[in-house]
């Protein structure tokens, strides 16, 4: 009885755990070669959406920022980001 619990432990190497996903990392994310952090990723369409924000009155920046926010959005996940 012990000898095949034993076997069941004995001798065999745990396996190494996952990294969770980073898509910093050019080895699992191949989107992003460059390994760019979300900072640094889509400066033109971040620029043009924090513009917008800033120069819309706020009641209307949510509808007239919109495009532009999806662009950005798009963007991101073009390199890989999970937004």
């Amino acid at each position: 009885m012990f000898a095949s619990i034993s076997s069941w432990w004995g001798g065999s190497t745990p396996a190494a755990p996952e990294k969770p996903y980073d898509p910093t990392d050019p080895k699992q994310n191949p989107l992003n070669p460059k390994g760019l952090k979300p900072c640094c990723a889509c400066p033109e369409t971040k620029s043009a959406r924090d513009d917008c924000f800033l120069k819309a009155d706020p009641g209307e920046a949510d509808e007239k920022c919109k495009e532009l926010v999806q662009k950005h959005i798009a963007c991101m996940r073009g390199y890989g980001f999970k937004i």
